[in-house]
């Protein structure tokens, strides 16, 4: 079959054949520049305005459309990656309560194959996690080769919500005063980007988003929460204390974020007070983490090509 034949099955029109795996558009490019962070070299997380649309006129109302497209196109490239499963793509997704995480994978993922996403959402760890080193369930969840990964959360919850909660470590097997000693959120960093560059090694594109949402934009969304039945539920009386500690939060997220931001393994600080476009952002950023895949299907050998032939003889007869 011909390589436009199976872009067109693919959903993929002979234009964008001609390069699959980039971005949609020029805006897209600069839209991914503008929140990329590799380096953690004089990053700082105020830098980064939680309303900061690009281009500036960005037109809100045509937020959908431009979703619906790069889903297709998402949708169209993990179907070459399963069948040429040259790679495995890891998505990290991290934000503050209401953030916007759920609803992001929902409307991100859902054109995609079942079959080739698999979807891992991380709350507190069980006795069972709890008695391994912090990276264990993480591992344990790693999408293979040929698969979209998703992590709701990650193991960067615990450089955030336990550093910030350092008594939380000592439920884990560790001594009581480790989490106040000098360098141990510093060590755990260095682990955790060590782990991202041996998976990049062994054939994993990481891309890593922190929805980055305003306090005022926060409590607009928790009261909607208590104000809407069919919301209430996703309420958690415990958000509003994690509200108090708002500014001990953004410290964790910048540590963190400037520790790990590499080439490999960036990260994207995402806009998300507007949740259609900061899901337009995050479907940009998987589709360029096919950047520089062959997802071509090999050529049949002569074994197969007569195979394939003694099997449509068979089923024609």
């Amino acid at each position: 079959m011909s390589a436009a034949r199976r872009d067109s099955e693919d959903g993929l029109s002979n234009d964008d054949a001609r390069d699959t795996a980039t971005s949609v558009d020029k805006d897209s490019e600069k839209r991914l520049e503008r929140y990329r962070v590799t380096s953690g070299k004089g990053f700082a997380l105020a830098d980064h305005a939680t309303d900061d649309l690009y281009p500036r006129d960005f037109d809100e109302a045509a937020a959908g459309a431009l979703l619906r497209s790069r889903v297709e196109r998402l949708a169209a490239l993990q179907e070459r990656l399963f069948r040429t499963p040259v790679a495995a793509i890891l998505v990290i997704l991290q934000a503050m309560d209401a953030g916007g995480k759920d609803s992001t994978i929902k409307h991100v993922t859902s054109g995609i194959n079942p079959q080739g996403i698999h979807i891992t959402s991380f709350k507190a760890p069980t006795h069972e996690e709890l008695a391994h080193d912090f990276l264990w369930r993480v591992s344990r969840a790693l999408p293979a080769r040929g698969m979209i990964g998703i992590f709701n959360r990650s193991h960067y919850e615990d450089v955030l919500i336990t550093r910030v909660h350092p008594e939380m470590v000592a439920r884990a097997g560790l001594p009581a005063d480790a989490a106040r000693k000098d360098g141990f959120w510093d060590k755990r960093l260095v682990d955790i980007e060590a782990f991202e560059h041996h998976l990049a090694r062994e054939g994993t594109r990481i891309v890593k988003i922190f929805l980055n949402i305003g306090k005022d934009e926060q409590k607009k969304r928790l009261l909607a929460r208590l104000d809407d039945p069919a919301k209430t539920w996703k309420f958690d009386p415990g958000d509003v204390k994690a509200r108090a500690l708002w500014p001990d939060y953004m410290q964790a997220y910048e540590a963190a974020i400037a520790a790990t931001a590499t080439k490999r393994a960036p990260w994207y600080v995402v806009p998300a007070d507007r949740k259609g476009f900061a899901r337009l952002v995050v479907a940009e950023a998987i589709i360029a983490a096919f950047d520089g895949l062959d997802l071509e299907l090999p050529d049949l050998s002569p074994e197969r090509r007569d195979e394939l032939g003694k099997a449509r003889t068979a089923l024609s007869a």
